[in-house]
């Protein structure tokens, strides 16, 4: 049986595939591991955890993601998600591993009208972008069968994401504000999770970089109201333009990705964001509270 590292196990696509795990159950066992079990920062842990696993397929679901702090903590942004990375890569190529990183939209600078496609130059705006930008290429140096999966505005009925904070805010609040001039695509990790497994079935691996999110693209405005919409909230909501609400990392304008390659390699089809917000809803208005 044919083993599976999940590094990162209890964040969100983590938990995503903890949940389909028991679906492959014939296929693969499953290993997953936390910060506390495995630090990617530490190659000695790495070396051990490789040497008695050998997993045939590392997922790594870990990374920095605190977008404003990594201003002020560069350096713990690029152990993470630069360095360690490079490290799992070079276990991975030493093992014989095929190694599926997930990335992020945070590595383009937005400054486009046009969706991003995989070959397009990244420009991140921010010490987080420039981390994930640069755990990509480390990945890809170190060990050749890598695939990169960037994804964009995660969120899941597991963990802190924007869908359970806006839900929480419409219960105590009358009104918010919320940015309207920032572009992307919303992203259920449980559809990231049975993306990953499809790539992992498939007996043809193409290695490289790729996108994956839900589509068409949207506003965190529009997001929001849609949110409240499913979750029926009355809260008001009041569209803010990025200049009235500053943030300490600037956000890339519009990064929006073009999800044609990995439909036409792996045969994965993105699904529409607001059935697929629809379905995460449903799930957190039967398990309340959320949290």
């Amino acid at each position: 049986m044919k083993k599976i590292a999940v590094i990162g196990g209890n964040g969100q696509l983590g938990n995503c595939l903890r949940k389909i795990a028991p679906d492959f159950e014939n296929k693969y066992e499953f290993i997953f591991t936390d910060s506390q079990t495995l630090d990617i920062t530490n190659e000695d842990q790495i070396s051990d955890f490789f040497y008695n696993h050998k997993p045939d397929y590392c997922i790594n679901a870990s990374a920095y993601t605190a977008v404003d702090l990594a201003e002020k903590e560069s350096e713990k942004a690029f152990a993470v998600n630069s360095y360690g990375v490079a490290s799992l890569a070079q276990a991975c190529a030493e093992n014989k591993t095929v190694f599926i990183h997930v990335s992020t939209d945070y590595v383009f600078d937005g400054e486009t009208n046009l969706c991003y496609s995989e070959d397009d130059f990244t420009n991140p705006t921010g010490v987080y972008g420039a981390s994930k930008r640069e755990g990509e290429e480390l990945a890809l140096e170190n060990n050749p069968q890598t695939i990169i999966i960037r994804t964009s505005w995660l969120y899941s009925e597991f963990n802190k994401n924007f869908v359970k904070t806006m839900m929480n805010l419409f219960a105590q609040k009358d009104e918010l504000g919320i940015v309207s001039d920032q572009f992307g695509q919303p992203t259920n990790a449980n559809d990231l999770a049975e993306a990953i497994m499809m790539i992992i079935e498939n007996p043809r691996k193409t290695y490289g970089i790729f996108h994956f999110s839900n589509y068409p693209e949207t506003t965190w405005f529009e997001f929001a109201r849609k949110i409240a919409e499913l979750s029926g909230s009355s809260v008001q909501l009041n569209p803010l333009t990025t200049d009235q609400y500053p943030t300490p990392a600037k956000r890339p304008a519009r990064s929006t990705m073009c999800l044609d390659k990995i439909e036409e390699t792996y045969a994965i089809e993105p699904k529409y964001w607001e059935n697929s917000l629809e379905e995460c809803i449903t799930i957190l208005m039967e398990n309340k509270p959320v949290s």
